[in-house]
């Protein structure tokens, strides 16, 4: 069984998220997704609309999705290690490097392969999403 693991905020999920998602599993047998942390998307998105609990949810209702976690606030690589999945699918717009993540990878002694998805559903952006609503 080929394990994939993807992550993300998942602030407002919308269908770029789904496709994102839809996409990664079809990379193996068993999806699981990181919901990033209160404390973490606050950090990288400077705002946590859903609570991380509603925010897993909110994907595990998605029905494709085979394990849902909440990631750790502090050590990014704790559900890597315990996961241990083969493939890492990362978005088009996920901040962390392909070659940083190999790096943790291998100072963990951990081998897997490392995807990005680069294609994006136009127009399907959380912040943009948020902003517009702002702007109405």
């Amino acid at each position: 069984m080929k394990k994939v693991l993807a992550g993300g905020v998942f602030n407002l999920l919308h269908p770029g998220h789904v496709f994102f998602l839809r996409k990664a599993k079809e990379f193996g047998d068993y999806l699981i997704v990181v919901i990033a942390s209160n404390r973490t998307a606050s950090i990288t998105k400077d705002y946590p609309v859903l609570d991380q609990k509603i925010r897993k949810k909110n994907v595990e209702k998605l029905g494709f999705v085979d394990k849902v976690v909440i990631g750790d606030e502090t050590d990014f690589m704790k559900v890597v290690r315990r996961e241990k999945p083969d493939i890492i699918v990362l978005g088009y717009d996920q901040k962390i490097s392909e070659r940083e993540l190999k790096k943790m990878l291998s100072k963990e002694g951990i081998n897997c392969e490392i995807i990005r998805i680069k294609e994006e559903l136009e127009g399907y952006k959380t912040s943009r999403m948020i902003k517009k609503n702002e702007e109405d």
